[in-house]
């Protein structure tokens, strides 16, 4: 029967699909699968190079090379030999060690090596080592990517509206102004402070066996060093070693590496809000295109769907999050099962914030600063320049400076004549006067113009 994708379940494998078409030879069954192969064949690998294991002589080229190609040549239809295999086995592992078993037997006079497959093993070990190289392929090729390309467009569009001044609001009332280019290089540099922490979360990896005490390996070789050697063969991977485990690796990681993204994920959250409030203020106008419908009753609409889409979708990433940090930590005793379902989700978390990556850049190039609007605003609103009005006069020594401003103006409209009028009438130098008759609105912006402009200096 056909594929028809209209029934995916999962909007991610559907109407999102080609934005995560990618993820899915890391973060699908296949993948998972293919991971836990890998890690099965390096493991048999590593064994056949130990001198003591005598039973098990060294692989020759023909074998390493066989061995190289069962992971090379992985396929779809490989992957369905072993979901069949699964069906009687009821275990995801044994079937591709049976998988494993009847591709070795094409070989001659291996019947020794076969006993060797999964040798020592709980299947935990072979799990665990497969999520955390998933994870190490997700942030490298994509997270890590995808944050870097948001912090870019940030810090340049930082450098461009370096000099728009708006109209700021505190508690949704006008405020001290500020320009576009700093208040978005606010959130580039809490994105910067999340990239660097990301960076530095070690992927643990663990390889002990069934409750972490490598048992059966001492009991099979008890002269061997196994805590060294399976210290290295976690570092093969690239990945850091965790010495004290039950039979799971406790997942503390993941609830770091999670977090990590959680709070990434809710700075951005905080930027889509206020991008959708500048352009319902009209600070920013979007780009029509001419085929699009922005309301199915109202022609005029240009809605910010890209924002509000990317909103969404962080959402439900970080709702994942919340779970998964909270109880993949926490298991019974040695081991219980509840963290194995949970894990199965780990591809649904990063491809919800993946799609609301996407969904972030596409709002970005379809904005444009409306500067005539928000000078507009600007000059609507000059009861903000009371507030240098009253540090000069406090500077200048008028006792109760604050509440005379207050009193006289609080809750009233006020406009360039009134306040050059007030200023006539204060008891102050001429020096200062003329500062404040040279203020307004549009150009009493502090230092938000450099700050925005030296955002690129903070290294990420």
């Amino acid at each position: 029967m056909k594929y028809i994708s209209l029934k995916n379940i999962s909007p991610i494998d559907g109407r999102y699909k080609n934005f995560t078409k990618n993820l899915r030879d890391i973060f699908s069954e296949y993948g998972f699968i293919k991971y836990r192969l890998i890690v099965e064949i390096c493991w048999l690998k590593y064994l056949s190079k130990i001198p003591e294991i005598k039973e098990l002589h060294p692989f020759n080229d023909k074998i390493n090379n066989f061995l190289n190609m069962i992971i090379d040549q992985f396929s779809v239809k490989d992957a369905y030999e072993i979901k069949k295999i699964e069906k009687w086995t009821n275990h995801d592992l044994k079937a591709i060690i049976f998988f494993l078993n009847k591709k070795l037997s094409l070989i001659k006079n291996t019947d020794n090596m076969i006993e060797f497959i999964h040798f020592g093993c709980t299947s935990e070990d072979i799990n665990n080592i497969a999520y955390a190289l998933m994870l190490k392929n997700a942030k490298k090729k994509y997270i890590l990517r995808y944050w870097e390309k948001l912090i870019f467009y940030m810090d340049s569009m930082s450098i461009k509206y370096s000099k728009s001044v708006i109209l700021s609001r505190t508690h949704g009332q006008s405020a001290t102004p500020s320009t576009m280019g700093k208040e978005i290089s606010n959130f580039s540099y809490r994105l910067k402070r999340q990239f660097n922490q990301f960076k530095k979360i070690k992927i643990l990896g663990k390889f002990n066996g069934a409750v972490g005490n490598y048992n059966a390996l001492l009991i099979a070789y008890p002269y061997l060093n196994w805590e060294k050697i399976n210290k290295n063969f976690v570092h093969s991977f690239n990945i850091s070693w965790n010495p004290y485990t039950t039979q799971i690796e406790p997942h503390d990681y993941l609830s770091e590496f999670f977090s990590c993204i959680f709070r990434f994920n809710t700075i951005l959250i905080d930027f889509n809000r206020d991008m959708w409030g500048y352009i319902s203020l009209n600070y920013f106008t979007q780009k029509i295109k001419f085929n699009e419908t922005g309301s199915s009753t109202m022609p005029h609409k240009v809605n910010p769907i890209y924002f509000e889409n990317s909103e969404g979708n962080l959402g439900i990433s970080n709702a994942l999050i919340q779970h998964i940090s909270f109880k993949l930590p926490i298991s019974r005793w040695q081991r219980d099962l509840s963290d194995s379902t949970v894990l199965r989700n780990l591809g649904s978390i990063i491809s919800y914030s993946i799609i609301s990556y996407r969904f972030i850049l596409l709002g970005i190039k379809r904005i444009k600063i409306n500067k005539k609007y928000i000078h507009h605003d600007l000059k609507k609103n000059y009861e903000i320049l009371l507030e240098p009005l009253q540090i000069i006069m406090r500077k200048m020594g008028i006792k109760n400076s604050y509440e005379k401003i207050k009193n006289l103006f609080r809750g009233k409209k006020i406009n360039s004549k009134i306040i050059k009028k007030f200023i006539d009438e204060l008891n102050i130098s001429n020096s200062e006067k003329k500062k404040l008759y040279n203020l307004t609105p549009l150009n009493y912006i502090g230092k938000s113009s450099d700050l925005a402009k030296k955002i690129s200096f903070y290294k990420y």
